[in-house]
């Protein structure tokens, strides 16, 4: 029996934990914990989606009943078909964390099995995502390649 499990809606408190946890390790992390919050109901509300295009797989935490040892969360979304791509259907990771004290038990690597899996049954051609150097080598290791990208961003 696989220990990772799709999360549902009474896990999103432990979601954005571990969120907070990859963003405060990211370089230039906000360590405010303010948003959490008004980010609640929306996130209870995609958890609650089956067949939507968002998921949250997680690993429950051996040590702590009712927290979280590990997240990986992503997106389906559209875009129009290319050759890598036709359907043009692109996964989208956004969200890989492991609880500090979890750290090093392949939680991660099975979560990320069971996200492209996901994208698989959903026709996505590609899955996209940013890497921090310190999870490089996983991502490396599922296949994942640099792209020569020139992507910007524009925070509205």
């Amino acid at each position: 029996m696989s220990l990772v499990r799709r999360a549902g809606p009474g896990d999103a408190p432990e979601v954005l934990r571990l969120r907070q946890i990859m963003i405060d390790a990211l370089p230039g992390g906000d360590a405010t914990t303010h948003w959490h919050a008004p980010a609640l109901p929306g996130l209870r509300e995609r958890l609650a989606e089956p067949d939507g295009d968002f998921a949250a797989f997680v690993v429950d935490h051996p040590g702590r009943p009712g927290a979280l040892a590990a997240l990986v969360v992503g997106t389906v979304d559209y875009r129009i078909g290319k050759a890598s791509s036709p359907l043009g259907r692109s996964g989208y990771v956004f969200s890989v964390a492991t609880d500090p004290d979890a750290r090093r038990r392949g939680y991660a690597r099975a979560c990320m099995a069971q996200l492209l899996d996901w994208f698989r049954e959903r026709g996505a051609g590609q899955v996209l995502l940013t890497a921090s150097a310190e999870a490089e080598p996983l991502y490396a290791a599922l296949g994942f390649v640099h792209k020569p990208d020139p992507t910007m961003t524009l925070t509205l």
